[in-house]
């Protein structure tokens, strides 16, 4: 015999009927055969309809206040009607209506008694969530019939008895294995289905009581037990035992197999695809369990069972209990006294208080467990009264609760085989800023726990998930705020490379929220780089840069990186919030670590503290490698002695330019028509920008110079740099070509150009104008070239030399998208 079970917050509606129908008739699990020689049945077990449980409790408690509950038990009433009235007709369509009103009018008797008496006790609250299970399994069998099914609908109070714990009752073996028995020969003389009720059992007495809430798996399996059934199938909206919630780890998936002791593990972790009580006996008699969905009959769902084939993946699947509190006991008297985990765990089972999670210190300073957060107090005032001797004698401290926690489990047989797993998933957690409170780990291997702060729960599943399952795959969350010129050309390379990222570098780049000076628009689904413009313009909400940060830090979501592609002074200010949240941090801004030294160091500061990514190569040389061939000259001990650099691609492609048939001032207009210049050109031109970049070259090489302390020429005259706009400053433009032009002319007269150079040395730095010949790397720079040339102990007699474009929009962007992918590097 073969034991099917339905279910699920979806059944009772009429797709889900039509699939049971079309299930136990075709499936492999329970077949109907049409040969009228040889008919195949079983045993079916059927749910309440979904949502009626629920709605059953809240009538009574609503009669037991006299409120009124007639226009819900009505709606039920005509749910079950039309699932009636849609699959059976004739005499037995009256026959089914006629069990529907009957049955709901003992129910509204029973509710209008509860009503008049002002009283509802356990029993009948027992028997009023009866009701659910008891009218939807007959009109099941009506069903069945009229498809042309041989249906027997076989009330389980007949079948399981059970003890008189109203509100938590538990069968009574001997005598429910005697009559389960039976059902084997009903089912034979049926020569069809038995379809029973699930959920409810009866005393001796006779009064009706609910197993427990998942009560409905355990009447599917014990007769399954009992039967010695092939197989026992779970039908339920949910297509199997998932590697984690979907609801919280879009990327779970359904596992295909596992074994018992794992799926124990997974329930009582917080897994809901299946009661743990239901896996006992199926479990004790080796029955296989497959969970499956039934909205999609053809997927295999999941095989429940003694032996299964080893995983692909390190570990079976994670799971995670919401809400939890962790009680604690320290103190210096604990160590080396027996006894004392006993009497603490042994106060709290007096309470009739649940155990989650159980850990010790190897010191003996210290034992806490995890408890639900209901219990808490409760489990608080256990152990101060058990203690209460301890703790007057200054041995043991006052017992303590953290809330606000839960617990992410880690479950698989074959962890113990495998080294590594441990690492694993505290290096995710901790790359991601979720700290771990507490951990504990069976010497059986099966299952590591790590309890945490409720608010970090989905990050760290989805952390520990992509570590275990994605095969290698990293998902970098993206923030940007910036969308113009280098914000949007960094968004079109990542469209042009998200497929290859993915297919040859395991790199996923999800964009989830996008800011510009006018709209702002966060999805954490993603929002598709290549069609930013029209979702921002449609549902972007107006700009509000603080609300957009406060979203970004409330999301918490994994692996986040912020991306700031403005020349704006705020975001900056935001940088060391963002790190201390365990956020990464990539920009071109030059403001962050060319600003206040002391904003600067602390940034630097969080980003090591906290093992994220600051990236920020493109502040200087745009995608040049300068800062970080600096940073590594630097961390292997070289002395930085002279730093020669062009650090504008701007003004390089000016001074580059003259001699060559145009004007100083048409030179400029070129440059920010190609969009190589800042908003306002005067950024470059009047050696701000350019200051800016090699104050950051002097901070990287550790130089002790600060920006007051760089002598800069200007290339300006003052009338032009004091100009009240933009548009003026260009008008007044061309009085500075003769005075230039002439400069340059003198130059070339001596065989050399001119160059607007950085110079650093130790205690001095310097912008100014100077002269080059053939002999010098700065005298070839062609178009928007950057040259730093580094003079150090090791490269004494022949520098360094990074050189290459340093404006543009495609080499900036792409700097700055290159320390994306190394924030993904670092969430490994």
């Amino acid at each position: 015999m073969d034991v099917v079970k339905f279910g699920g917050a979806t059944f009772g509606s009429a797709a889900s009927i039509e699939a049971l129908v079309g299930i136990l008739r075709h499936s492999s699990d329970v077949r109907h055969s049409s040969d009228d020689r040889r008919e195949t049945g079983g045993l079916v077990v059927i749910s309440a309809f979904g949502g009626m449980t629920d709605g059953l409790i809240e009538a009574a408690r609503r009669a037991e206040k006299r409120e009124a509950s007639a226009p819900a038990i009505e709606a039920m009433a005509e749910a079950h009607r039309a699932v009636a009235r849609r699959f059976v007709d004739g005499p037995a369509l009256v026959r089914a209506l006629d069990d529907i009103e009957t049955r709901f009018g003992e129910l509204r008797e029973l509710l209008h008694g509860i009503e008049l008496l002002r009283d509802l006790t356990p029993r009948v609250l027992d028997l009023v969530m009866s009701f659910g299970e008891r009218i939807a399994a007959p009109l099941v069998a009506a069903v069945l019939k009229a498809a042309g099914l041989p249906a027997t609908y076989v009330d389980a109070r007949e079948i399981i008895l059970t003890d008189g714990g109203f509100g938590q009752a538990r069968p009574l073996e001997p005598e429910t294995r005697r009559r389960s028995l039976g059902l084997a020969d009903a089912t034979a003389a049926a020569g069809g289905f038995i379809v029973l009720p699930g959920f409810i059992g009866a005393t001796a007495e006779g009064y009706t009581t609910p197993l427990a809430r998942g009560g409905s798996d355990l009447t599917a399996s014990l007769p399954a037990s009992y039967l010695g059934a092939a197989r026992l199938t779970i039908w339920s909206d949910v297509n199997g035992m998932s590697t984690a919630d979907p609801a919280l780890v879009p990327d779970a998936f359904t596992i295909p197999e596992i074994t018992y002791n794992e799926a124990l593990e997974m329930t009582h972790f917080g897994a809901k695809a299946l009661n743990p009580a239901a896996f006992l006996p199926a479990m004790a008699s080796g029955i296989p369990i497959r969970l499956r969905c039934w909205k999609d009959p053809a997927a295999a769902g999941t095989l429940v069972a003694s032996r299964v084939a080893p995983s692909g993946f390190p570990v079976r699947g994670i799971a995670s209990i919401p809400a939890v509190s962790l009680i604690s006991i320290h103190g210096i008297g604990m160590p080396g006294v027996t006894g004392i985990a006993a009497r603490m765990f042994g106060a709290l089972a007096r309470r009739r208080l649940n155990v989650i999670l159980i850990t010790q210190a190897s010191s003996e300073l210290s034992i806490c467990c995890a408890v639900s957060p209901g219990d808490a107090e409760a489990g608080l005032a256990a152990l101060r009264t058990e203690f209460a001797h301890e703790r007057a004698a200054g041995n043991i401290d006052e017992p303590s609760v953290d809330a606000g926690l839960c617990v992410i489990a880690v479950v698989g047989e074959q962890m113990k085989l495998r080294a590594g797993i441990s690492g694993r998933v505290f290096t995710a957690l901790g790359r991601n800023g979720i700290n771990v409170v507490a951990t504990a780990q069976g010497s059986s291997e099966l299952n590591i726990s790590i309890v945490t702060r409720e608010k970090d729960r989905a990050k760290a599943l989805n952390v520990v998930h992509d570590a275990f399952f994605l095969a290698g795959i990293r998902t970098v969350n993206l923030f940007m705020v910036g969308a113009g010129l280098i914000g949007g050309t960094l968004l079109a390379q990542i469209d042009a490379q998200k497929e290859r990222l993915l297919a040859e570098r395991s790199i996923r780049i999800n964009l989830v929220g996008l800011a510009n000076s006018k709209k702002m628009l966060i999805d954490p689904n993603g929002i598709d780089p290549k069609a930013w413009k029209e979702r921002l313009a449609a549902e972007g909400a107006p700009a509000d840069f603080p609300r957009y940060l406060e979203r970004v830090e409330a999301l918490n979501l994994p692996s986040a990186c912020f991306c700031d592609c403005t020349a704006s002074e705020e975001p900056p200010e935001h940088y060391l919030s963002l790190l201390e949240s365990s956020i990464a941090v990539v920009t071109p801004n030059k403001r962050a670590n060319a600003g206040p030294i002391g904003r600067y160091q602390a940034i630097k500061q969080a980003a090591r503290d906290r093992d994220v990514v600051y990236g920020y190569e493109t502040t200087v040389g745009a995608g040049l490698p300068v800062i970080g061939t600096l940073r590594d000259l630097v961390a292997c001990g070289d002395t930085i002695t002279r730093i020669e650099a062009v650090l504008s691609g701007t003004v390089s492609f000016i001074f580059n330019g003259l001699g060559k048939g145009s004007s100083f001032s048409e030179l400029v207009l070129e440059a920010k028509r190609r969009g190589y210049t800042e908003p306002d050109p005067r950024d470059d031109l009047g050696a701000v920008d350019i200051a800016r970049k090699t104050l950051i070259l002097i901070r990287e090489a550790g130089l002790g110079i600060d920006y007051a302390d760089i002598a800069i020429q200007p290339i300006l005259p003052e009338r032009l740099v004091k100009a009240p706009s933009v548009e003026e400053f260009l008008a007044l433009l061309p009085e500075a070509d003769s005075a230039i032009g002439a400069m340059a002319e003198a130059a070339a007269t001596r065989g050399k150009v001119l160059r607007y150079v950085a110079t650093i040395e130790p205690g001095s730095a310097a912008l100014a104008l100077r002269e080059y010949g053939p002999e010098s790397p700065f005298y070839n720079l062609d178009g928007t070239d950057n040259i730093v040339m580094f003079t150090t102990a090791r490269y004494s007699t022949n520098p360094l030399v990074v050189r290459g474009p340093g404006a543009g929009a495609a080499v900036t962007a792409g700097g700055v998208f290159a320390d994306i992918l190394k924030t993904a590097q670092s969430y490994l």
